[in-house]
């Protein structure tokens, strides 16, 4: 049911995107990728890629040197994604990644870990595709800590994103989708159950930057491999 949310509104998903996106535009992805250590030459796979949101930002960053593979269960929103750029493309779930072990040197996820069914399964393929010394940046949305900032955002979702989902050309569509988020936004995965699993994972140097309020950086690394250990 989620997959063909997705497929629908993969069309408009981008202009509801940029009408909605409360300050987390392009500038803001690029700023987090880089902070969390993105950069030119690198291999990196975006997971749950979407339309390619964060994907275009990652490609710019690490360059021509560099190689990016965008991983996504929805067929629509990767067909969006490849008409803005030419990247690899992936058909799969975050738990089930179908990449070989230690093939990349970064791992990026958009604001999509809150549909993931499986925290620990989801970090463990993460950690597994990373080579050692790799990181992981997961962007995702929260419920604000304050009673405002929960009727904010409830306002914002509610309210203000069907009314200019509206303006775009798949408006029912995107607006299911919208409405989708909204619930799954009110019930977020709680940030310490997330730097847990991480940890769990095996990942270290786990940590959380928040923005507003609302917006989360999950950070993590694969260990080094111990010396003289390829």
């Amino acid at each position: 049911l989620t997959r063909d949310l997705f497929n629908e509104a993969a069309v408009g998903y981008d202009s509801a995107e940029r009408l909605t996106a409360m300050g987390s535009g392009a500038w803001y992805r690029r700023d987090v990728l880089r902070r969390c250590g993105l950069r030119p030459g690198m291999h990196l796979l975006d997971v749950a890629a979407g339309t390619g949101l964060v994907t275009v930002a990652a490609h710019e960053l690490v360059g021509a040197q560099g190689q990016v593979t965008a991983l996504d269960p929805s067929p629509g929103m990767l067909a969006e994604l490849r008409k803005k750029i030419e990247v690899q493309t992936i058909e799969a779930f975050a738990e089930s990644i179908p990449l070989a072990d230690a093939s990349f040197d970064f791992v990026s996820m958009g604001y999509a870990l809150r549909h993931v069914a499986d925290l620990d399964q989801a970090f463990a393929e993460y950690l597994r595709v990373l080579r050692p010394g790799g990181r992981v940046c997961i962007m995702e949305i929260s419920r604000p800590a304050s009673r405002l900032g929960r009727a904010v955002l409830r306002a914002h979702i509610g309210v203000v994103v069907p009314a200019l989902a509206a303006l775009t050309r798949q408006r029912a569509e995107v607006g299911k989708l919208w409405e989708y988020y909204g619930d799954t936004i009110e019930a977020a995965v709680d940030p310490q159950r997330v730097l847990d699993a991480l940890r769990r994972a095996g990942f270290v140097e786990v940590d959380c930057h928040v923005t507003m309020g609302v917006f989360r950086e999950y950070v993590g690394g694969r260990p080094e491999a111990p010396t003289g250990i390829e």
